[in-house]
């Protein structure tokens, strides 16, 4: 009988049969289902397995944490079920395949925009303290005015600051290639040809006459002409201009021989591209930009701007849940680009402030229960910092309640900032910090909406706790549901019969060289809000794993981007090098060790390619995780974040 035979017996009949099945795979950490019917599957049932550690739906999905035991698993599952598993390529095309059209164009979306938030939000932070130096005043002078030392500072910040909203197309036209595998540098061309020098920067279009743009900005080809007209900052010409590249790129490269490929298909495909851009896609993609910009502007500033603010911060989480969040990153480009601001970025911030207040009050309410605190903390610190996903799927979504508390404070704080009138520069950070891309005359305004962003998902969560409204798991008087249990150590037999002390200590050293941070900064929401332990995350300097401690190699991946390591005391630790590198089917990665195998501390484990999994678009960054901390506490040593080498003490675990 295999480790896991029943409860893979159990998953199987809860996620509706094996005719609800259309793929399976899995990667270092869950299992991962395209089913023919969503519906069918039993979550409460699924849940209550003792080897499942949660679950969710992401881009066609349906992904069920298991843990490092999850190769372990798939094989019971693949026995007891007779399903063959397939590639993860294979699973994401079947799983396309189960999205409607506005799926997949919000997943487009998302894989456009997700390299760039990182150069968009640096952008509005700084953006956000120019604001301050242009926009605060003191005895009815600004910081600029009163300070040289400033009004220098506040000049230089334009070049980083101005210069990603500038150059934004460039951004897109690459992102636009990598997410279609075609050209990435020809992406970067492109994108520069729309906002060249050369052209009418597109924030002077509107000053300048036809007259002048006729004479002074065309081509003149002598039976037709083009206007001279950059596209900073605008967001569809860069789209649809990348996306024609790519398209053009692939038809040339199935019909040029391969000998000459290297200069006939970047010609083709860069020129048509570069002309249609011009003449064709930049004027009708300016027009269909600002149309949708005016429609969302007009709704914000109109007599009803209430509502529609009201209903947008009601909805905004549950865009979040579903993906279409991603869309309203373009419209607030779009809007910051044609208007000089944004109406609908406060919106958004203010989702994200009472998202994070829900939870501390999820907190106070369950305060005896250490483990959800582990969770919960993190959760709002997170939240209040911009990203919701460990709030949402940590906590307020498990108890829902909490979730509906957010979304309605959220409406009644949106419905307050449209009224009164409140516009971001930029965009920002989101959560609390948000308040610096808020426009210079609405900063101290903005606080009010802020503060109804917190106190109502508060005292609303508490409320629906109290009478039982929303809530079906989590009634006064009968005790807090844990739904954070998770599986006993399921690791080598010997150390499992060996008696450990209770207060006996493992030191965790660092395996990588580089930076450690807190877990809550992870990327992955399913490592950053601790549903697979705690720990800490690393961001390497170069690309060599050792072993954090002396014990035995109880998990190694196929694709060798995972390990999970025994102590000798029965300490549990997974690392997980980078965030989704299972897609690189172990392109870019070396295990030293297999699984079974003895290590000592600092012994070499996998070593990776830092710059090849970076030009995939994939981050880097490694969570350090203690998995069985029903046994063990983990605490974190030192401060943090920190500079760290291999073999400093990261995390020591305390047996309980």
């Amino acid at each position: 009988m295999g480790k896991f035979e029943k409860d893979a017996k159990e998953l199987l009949e809860a996620i509706g049969g094996k005719e609800n099945v259309a793929a399976v795979t899995h990667c270092a950490t869950r299992m991962r289902f395209v089913l023919n019917d969503d519906d069918k599957a039993d979550k409460d049932r699924i849940e209550k397995i003792p080897a499942t550690k949660g679950m969710f739906t992401n881009a066609g999905q349906f992904q069920v944490i298991i843990g490092n035991d999850v190769p372990t698993f798939y094989n019971d599952f693949s026995a007891v079920s007779g399903i063959e598993g397939v590639s993860k390529e294979a699973v994401k095309s079947q799983a396309k395949s189960h999205q409607n059209p506005i799926q997949r164009l919000v997943g487009t979306l998302s894989e456009i925009f997700t390299p760039l938030l990182p150069a968009i939000i640096v952008g509005g932070l700084i953006l956000g303290f120019r604001n301050i130096l242009e926009g605060v005043q003191f005895g009815g002078s600004t910081i600029v005015e009163n300070s040289q030392f400033w009004s220098g500072v506040n000049s230089f910040l334009w070049l980083p600051g101005e210069a990603i909203f500038q150059f934004l197309p460039v951004g897109i036209a690459w992102s636009v290639t990598r997410k279609m595998g075609t050209t990435q540098i020809l992406g970067i061309v492109l994108g520069i040809t729309l906002v060249s020098p050369q052209l009418l920067n597109a924030y002077a279009v509107n000053s300048t006459s036809a007259a002048e743009i006729a004479k002074n900005w065309t081509w003149d080809f002598g039976f037709f002409t083009m206007d001279k007209i950059g596209y900073q900052a605008q967001v569809i010409p860069a789209m649809a201009a990348g996306f024609l590249l790519a398209y053009l790129e692939k038809f040339f490269r199935k019909h040029i021989p391969e000998a000459v490929s290297m200069i006939f298909v970047p010609l083709f495909a860069l020129l048509p591209t570069i002309v249609a851009a011009h003449a064709i896609i930049g004027p009708i993609g300016w027009k269909i930009g600002q149309g949708i910009s005016f429609v969302v502007n007009t709704g914000l500033t109109s007599s009803l701007s209430w509502l529609f603010g009201g209903i947008f911060g009601i909805l905004y989480a549950p865009l979040v849940i579903t993906g279409l969040h991603h869309t309203t990153l373009a419209i607030d480009s779009q809007l910051i680009a044609d208007f000089g601001s944004t109406n609908l970025w406060p919106l958004i911030d203010l989702s994200n402030i009472a998202q994070g207040a829900s939870v501390l009050a999820i907190y106070f309410l369950h305060k005896k229960n250490e483990k959800e605190a582990e969770i919960s903390v993190p959760s709002t610190i997170s939240a209040w910092l911009g990203v919701t996903e460990p709030a949402m799927f940590g906590i307020n979504l498990k108890y829902v309640y909490p979730f509906v508390a957010a979304m309605i404070g959220s409406g009644v704080a949106g419905m307050v900032s449209t009224i009164m009138g409140i516009r971001a520069n930029s965009i920002g950070v989101g959560g609390l910090p948000g308040i610096l891309a808020i426009r210079g005359t609405d900063m101290l305004k903005f606080t009010i909406p802020m503060l109804i962003a917190i106190v109502v998902p508060f005292i609303l969560t508490m409320f629906f706790r109290q009478a039982g409204i929303f809530n079906k798991i989590d009634r006064v008087g009968s005790g807090v549901q844990d739904v954070f249990d998770t599986a006993t150590l399921e690791g080598n037999e010997e150390i499992k019969k060996t008696t450990i002390a209770a207060g006996t200590q493992v030191a965790i050293a660092s395996p990588l060289n580089g930076q450690v941070q807190p877990l809550s900064a992870a990327k992955d929401p399913v490592f950053g809000e601790g549903l697979m332990g705690q720990g800490v995350i690393i961001e390497p300097s170069d690309g060599t794993l050792v072993a954090p401690f002396d014990g035995v190699v109880s998990a190694l991946f196929p694709t060798n981007h995972a390990i999970g390591l025994i102590s000798d005391q029965g300490a549990e630790v997974l690392m997980h090098i980078g965030m989704d590198t299972v897609k690189l089917d172990g392109k870019g990665f070396t295990a030293h060790v297999k699984q079974g195998d003895t290590v000592k501390l600092g012994q070499k484990l996998i070593d990776f390619d830092i710059d090849f999994i970076k030009s995939q678009g994939l981050i880097v960054e490694t969570p350090v995780i203690l998995t069985n901390q029903d046994i063990y506490q983990p605490d974190t040593e030192g401060d943090i974040p920190r500079a760290v080498k291999a073999g400093d003490v990261v995390v020591t675990a305390t047996k309980r």
